[in-house]
């Protein structure tokens, strides 16, 4: 199976998206298909073996839409509209003044009054001609799918006005038909700025890749455009310039912002070696870097994709939507047909009917309810990617709040899964310096993790570290030195037993050391023990905050982990988890997913991405923390680019504030059709006299989604939670 997103032009409601996914849907070889009408992009699961890419865009094609193709030169839909838009106002507002001069007496010359008609029908046509795009959606839809959409709803409205106006002459309804189409469009205009904005998230990242590249070529250093970048070039940065691809320092020393990846406004030191993020900016010194990911291989390029895709899926809570758009249009022309045949059943005048007619179709608006759950998944997940979230699809987006157990992997997930030094302790006159040192001569040589860990701690702490004059390692031991004509021992128990020195002065020290879960080393010079050394995987900044901000949000917390239990359960004891499972293989993870989920409990696994992949599969959701550049994480539901736990409660936040804005959207769309619709169809007229004017209705339907999607922008002001 394939997948891929094309960009659709020509949407202007959630009929058109249900349109474009029936027709896809009906082709051979479509495994799935989202039409995401906010976005105007069409997600699409394929099996090229059946099907080929040029079969599904004819298919949008023939459905009365356009596939824009990459490269291909995009119509400004903000800049359309924008000029048929002041196009319409520029005639109407005449047209207006000779509509109202009937009713309040304004001032008009006698050769104006006499030709009435024809000065209104041209003054009407220019705006009739300037909404074309209209009338050309709403037929040609009509034809092509035997199905109509809300364009269809306008051309029957305004269609009717202007036909009316130029057969009857009687009974002018050219203003009618002028104001209906300069609201709708203006309804459009505001409507398809606010949509660009939820799409700001993609475009800020598009706009952070570089354009070009300094690199070289036989002897020389020729500048590239980034698109003509192979593998393996070798690539100069200067200061100030941005990263052109993902690679490795072959040359130079620098400082680099990553504060794009990971949220850290300190520059990173980079030299030999290191490992370099596209788009991330060189702040200080040049350097050369090998190309060893290019074009959609980058860090940024696959943040973008998985952006998109997120932003192109459909959220569960949208199916309501989609049922009721399916009926919507047909039912709303049955309405209003109906509503004709009766008000003329009852004596009511054609113009009066007409009226009727023409308010119903016009604000009745499926808009609304189709930008209900898109806008707000397509804001919310963009303002996630700026914090450093990358949630996968809107399903993730929905239901991430509603997980009730959080199981947390320990290593590299609550700790930093390295092991460090967390004690010296001295049991002779000898300082805790001294024993650190005498630790890492005996460590220099040795290749062991916790070698290594030694050493390192020694290296921050500016300690000096002498080369031992002999160094002989003793496997499941510990090893053993020799340095300025003295023996150095570091090891466990069984190497100072094996060597006959008594170990009873630290064995109540190492005791306790052990039952925290600690790994304890016995340090020793000639024949005696003089000091130990602890070392533990630490646990990771924010883990405790995050555990007690989960607790109080009323989730159920729980630590898995391949450790020893002594380890797991000390752990678990520091962070106030209680259910802990220790000692289980990636299978033992799964079934304990399973029974929760057997229970009914939906489950959310965080895990590394990597030995926690089949947990994080099985999951309700699966939170993938990422390292920089392990952000195409396809087992997680949720990728952490920052390696910053705090961010699963801001994901989980996020989520339950856009579902809150989506069902409010929902609620606004509903009670507006609700309402609208009776007010329309006269229902009070009887009573009170009120019959809605065809303008007011055009006014209340483009008000109607400039709403959902203004509400949905107003998540782009979320901060995220600050706990302790």
């Amino acid at each position: 199976m394939e997948k891929i997103i094309l960009q659709v032009s020509g949407m202007h409601c959630a009929s058109c998206a249900a349109n474009i996914e029936r027709a896809l849907g009906r082709l051979d070889g479509v495994l799935q298909a989202n039409v995401n009408f906010a976005s105007e992009e069409a997600y699409i699961e394929y099996d090229p073996q059946k099907i080929s890419l040029g079969s599904l865009e004819a298919a949008i094609d023939n459905s009365g839409y356009k596939v824009i193709k990459q490269g291909q030169p995009q119509v400004n839909e903000t800049l359309s509209i924008s000029v048929r838009f002041l196009i319409s106002l520029l005639f109407s507002l005449p047209l207006m003044y000779l509509a109202m001069s009937v009713h309040f007496k304004f001032p008009l010359s006698a050769h104006i009054t006499d030709n009435m008609a024809l000065i209104q029908f041209l003054l009407a046509t220019p705006v009739v001609v300037a909404g074309y795009p209209f009338f050309k959606r709403g037929i040609l839809t009509l034809f092509k799918t035997r199905n109509a959409n809300m364009d269809t709803l306008i051309t029957l409205g305004v269609g009717s006005a202007y036909l009316y106006s130029l057969i009857g002459q009687a009974n002018l309804y050219y203003e009618v038909a002028a104001f209906l189409l300069t609201f709708i469009m203006l309804g459009r205009l505001l409507e398809s700025r606010a949509k660009a904005k939820t799409s700001q998230a993609v475009n800020k990242l598009l706009k952070l890749q570089a354009k070009t590249a300094i690199v070289i070529r036989g002897n020389s250093e020729i500048e590239v455009p980034i698109e003509e970048l192979v593998l393996d070039d070798i690539v100069i940065v200067r200061p100030g310039e941005r990263i052109p691809a993902d690679g490795v320092v072959v040359e130079g020393h620098s400082g680099v912002d990553e504060s794009m990846i990971t949220g850290e406004s300190i520059p990173v030191e980079k030299s030999t070696g290191s490992l370099v993020i596209g788009a991330t900016i060189n702040k200080n010194g040049t350097f050369k870097f090998r190309a060893t990911r290019i074009g959609k291989e980058t860090v940024l390029a696959q943040i973008i994709r998985l952006v998109r895709q997120a932003q192109a899926s459909k959220a569960p809570i949208q199916a309501l939507a989609d049922k009721i758009s399916a009926y919507f249009v047909p039912t709303v022309l049955i309405i209003a047909i109906t509503a004709l045949i009766v008000w003329l059943f009852f004596g009511a005048g054609f113009a009066f009917a007409l009226s009727i007619f023409i308010s119903v179709l016009i604000i009745a608006c499926p808009c609304a309810l189709g930008l209900a759950t898109p806008t707000a998944v397509m804001v919310a997940t963009g303002v996630a990617a700026n914090q450093g979230i990358l949630i996968k699809t809107a399903q993730s987006l929905e239901f991430f709040h509603q997980v009730k157990a959080v199981i947390f992997d320990k290593t590299g997930t609550l700790t930093q899964g390295v092991p460090s030094i967390t004690d010296i302790v001295s049991i002779k006159e000898i300082s805790q310096n001294d024993i650190l040192r005498y630790a890492v001569i005996a460590e220099k040589r040795s290749e062991h993790p916790l070698a290594e860990a030694v050493v390192n701690f020694a290296k921050k702490n500016n300690l000096e570290i002498p080369d031992p004059d002999v160094f002989n390692s003793l496997t499941g031991k510990g090893v053993i030195a020799r340095f300025e004509g003295q023996v150095v021992l570091l090891g466990n128990r069984k190497l100072f037993l094996d060597r006959q020195i008594d170990i009873s002065p630290v064995e109540k020290q190492m005791d306790i050391f052990e039952r925290q879960g600690k790994t304890v080393m016995i340090v020793g010079l000639q024949s005696e023990a003089i000091g130990l050394i602890a070392l533990a995987d630490t646990l990771k900044e924010f883990s405790q905050s995050v555990i007690s901000e989960l607790k109080r949000m009323g989730k159920w917390v729980m630590m898995i982990s391949g450790d020893n239990r002594t380890t797991a359960q000390a752990i678990g004891a520091e962070l106030g988890i209680h259910k802990i499972l220790a000692e289980v293989l990636p299978a033992d993870k799964v079934h304990e997913i399973q029974r929760l989920q057997s229970e009914g409990i939906k489950v959310a696994m965080v895990g590394d991405g990597i030995n926690d992949a089949p947990a994080l599969a099985q999951a309700d959701i699966g939170v993938a923390i990422g390292a920089g550049t392990d952000i195409a994480i396809e087992s997680g539901d949720i990728v952490l680019i920052k390696d910053d736990l705090r961010d699963v409660v801001t994901a989980m936040d996020l989520s339950r504030y856009a579902m809150k804005k989506v069902k409010q959207n929902f609620f606004w769309a509903f009670v507006y059709n609700i309402i609208g619709i009776p007010l329309a169809v006269g229902m009070l007229y009887p009573v009170t006299g009120f019959l809605l004017s065809p303008v007011i209705a055009g006014i209340a339907m483009a008000c109607s989604s400039l709403s959902v999607v203004s509400n949905s922008l107003s998540m782009r002001r979320y901060k995220r939670p600050v706990f302790s």
